[in-house]
């Protein structure tokens, strides 16, 4: 059986690949924490650290394990918020997955201001997640939605998903340089200008998809940046350092030194979806789920 402290022990020396560090952040002697993590080396019969007089650090077994164990952690922890607000009697509460253009977007907050007005009082817990975490959540009934980028498989004989939005691509640029004084804008006046990438799905391809999408509309850039979300490649762009696709909700506020173009011959939208196991039927899952889809139906009428 295995012990939830030594694998939280575990997973705070495997970030810091310093024991003495580790024992600082769990408020821990070290000899202790040495002791737990070599017991729980014994238990397993597996080496999950190289251990030199500097640092130590993960083998490939251990890498591995780290992946599983942080994974088990998250799921113990909302296994353990949601029995505490099953204990007080809230319903069961919420526990939502959503990734970030549920936020920017509006729709994710509008939801909730609904739910709040609707049920005063009831407690929900959110969790930024990946597409994947967030599907893992739903078949392991520690989250009640997911609001993820893309539609679970459709092999998939226990999830239910419905589209919420696209939203729109936009072309972003620095306002001093020559391009943004262009009246219409073609794929050759991109081809081979300063760009910043973007990550927008949260997995190892989307580098390669970015880079595909532009070959497709007729143009290659030449990528001098990776930003790891929009607000990140405004800012760069602001600078003068690139152009870069962002997603229309994304621009608001104050965007100085930012020229921003529709461009029709390259129509690309980040999609949002609901996600939901098909067995849950509380109540308050079930109003938050319709909640949700009017946001979206919202949503997309005041995009048209």
């Amino acid at each position: 059986m295995l012990d939830l402290r030594q694998l939280r022990y575990f997973v705070t020396v495997a970030e810091e690949e310093h024991v003495g560090r580790a024992a600082e952040r769990l408020h821990l002697s070290q000899s202790p924490l040495s002791r737990q993590i070599a017991q729980l080396e014994k238990n397993l019969g597996l080496t999950l650290f190289e251990r030199s007089q500097q640092r130590i650090r993960l083998t490939s077994d251990g890498r591995v394990f780290l992946a599983e164990a942080t994974a088990l952690l998250r799921h113990a922890d909302r296994l353990e918020n949601l029995g505490r607000r099953l204990g007080r009697g809230d319903e069961g509460g919420l526990c939502i997955g959503y990734v970030g253009d549920a936020m920017h977007t509006g729709l994710l907050p509008r939801a909730l201001r609904t739910l709040n007005e609707e049920r005063p009082g009831i407690h929900v817990a959110l969790y930024d997640l990946t597409a994947a975490q967030q599907f893992e959540g739903l078949h392991q009934r520690s989250l009640d939605i997911a609001l993820v980028p893309e539609a679970p498989p459709e092999s998939d004989p226990d999830l239910r998903s419905t589209l919420l939005l696209k939203d729109p691509v936009l072309l972003a640029m620095p306002s001093g340089r020559p391009l943004a004084d262009v009246a219409e804008i073609g794929p050759e006046d991109l081809d081979g200008q300063p760009w910043i990438a973007v990550e927008d799905n949260q997995d190892h391809v989307w580098r390669d998809d970015f880079v595909a999408a532009c070959a497709a509309a007729g143009f290659t850039p030449d990528i001098r940046f990776e930003a790891p979300e929009p607000l990140t490649a405004l800012g760069l762009v602001a600078s003068g350092l690139g152009n870069a696709f962002v997603q229309k909700s994304m621009l608001h506020g104050d965007l100085s030194g930012v020229t921003v173009r529709e461009l029709p011959w390259f129509q690309r939208s980040a999609p949002l979806w609901a996600v939901w196991h098909r067995t849950d039927l509380r109540p308050v899952v079930a109003s938050f789920r319709t909640t949700v889809l009017a946001a979206g139906a919202e949503n997309a009428g005041t995009r048209t």
